[in-house]
């Protein structure tokens, strides 16, 4: 029980953290205190951490897991061994008092059938990602925070043929792949011994070294986009990753702004030349009333340097109505 860790520290909001269908707690100075569970925001009454007990807590949290956190290092972003995440941010940096948001890494192992089950994409929908990821397409899943990207990224890799060799780059480890010849890569911060740094862009470059069949990027955030985009380029095909975007459009736009963080002198409009000629879909999580839905199933079909536009078909039409789903968490 990785919990073990933390529970005599956080006695409070232990049966929430031991609660299975809660996927993530949230502490807001310790008066206020959130949780998500199945898919959906609840506030919880009657439960009050005074300030110093959650000031000792954190503290107490961050030395057991290794790290630290102090006036002079007011923030704390640390992983369980199972992969959960511990993050918390101290006064004057949190306004209000102590912030403290522990995201439990799902051990469910989803699968394509319960996303159709719970109406978050159709059967025909299922189908046509399932052979585009056999036919090794560029996918991009972009959605918000706490969308299910990592969740619908997990059950694509479901459909890689199992001779594929998979190297999977993530900045913090969450995804839970079932793959005989998978290689994992995470990245690290710098150091306070002054090990520097391990960035997703390092891992990438070094992945290619690793003979991939298939690249898996957990996240692009930043200047490894254009790494991605040279890897896809290179005859690396079949790639997933996930971004952050309010929709499909926006996150091709925040693509091409990630490949210009890399530092590479480009004209914008050969970088989205470049993204056209690369990935293959996007697929977009929204939230529908609260509720989670594949809102839209793009293919990126070419790019118009003169309109300075995308040409994007949809797979298949999507209702626009809201359907239910379960915890189907990150």
């Amino acid at each position: 029980m990785e919990f073990e860790t933390i529970l005599p520290f956080l006695r409070p909001i232990e049966h929430l953290i031991l609660d299975p269908d809660i996927s993530e707690i949230m502490v807001n100075a310790g008066s206020k205190i959130f949780v998500e569970k199945n898919g959906l925001l609840h506030a919880i009454t009657g439960i009050v951490i005074p300030e110093q007990a959650l000031f000792a807590a954190v503290k107490n949290i961050a030395r057991r897991l290794g790290d630290d956190i102090s006036e002079a290092k007011p923030i704390l972003d640390s992983r369980l061994p199972d992969g959960s995440r511990v993050a918390a941010v101290l006064p004057p940096c949190s306004l209000d008092g102590i912030t403290l948001t522990i995201r439990k890494f799902n051990t469910r192992h989803f699968r394509i059938e319960d996303l159709i089950a719970n109406e978050m994409l159709t059967a025909l929908l299922a189908d046509q990602l399932r052979e585009a990821v056999i036919q090794c397409r560029n996918v991009i899943v972009s959605g918000g925070t706490g969308a299910g990207k990592t969740t619908l990224l997990g059950i694509l890799a479901d459909f890689i043929p199992d001779d594929d060799r998979i190297v999977l780059i993530e900045d913090t480890a969450e995804l839970n792949i079932r793959k005989t010849n998978l290689v994992r890569f995470e990245a690290r911060r710098e150091q306070q011994s002054q090990i520097p740094a391990v960035t997703i862009r390092d891992l990438l470059k070094a992945s290619l070294r690793h003979r991939p069949d298939r690249i898996i990027l957990g996240e692009v955030r930043g200047g490894e986009a254009f790494d991605l985009l040279q890897a896809l380029n290179t005859g690396h095909s079949g790639s997933i990753s996930t971004l952050h975007a309010n929709s499909a459009h926006q996150a091709l736009s925040r693509f091409a702004d990630c490949v210009l963080q890399s530092g590479i002198e480009m004209p914008h409009r050969a970088i989205r030349s470049n993204i056209a000629n690369s990935v293959d879909l996007i697929l977009h999580i929204a939230r529908v009333r609260g509720r989670r839905v594949i809102a839209e199933a793009l293919r990126v079909s070419s790019y118009d340097p003169e309109r300075d536009q995308y040409q994007l078909t949809p797979l298949v039409e999507i209702s626009q109505k809201s359907p239910a789903i379960g915890g189907l968490g990150q």
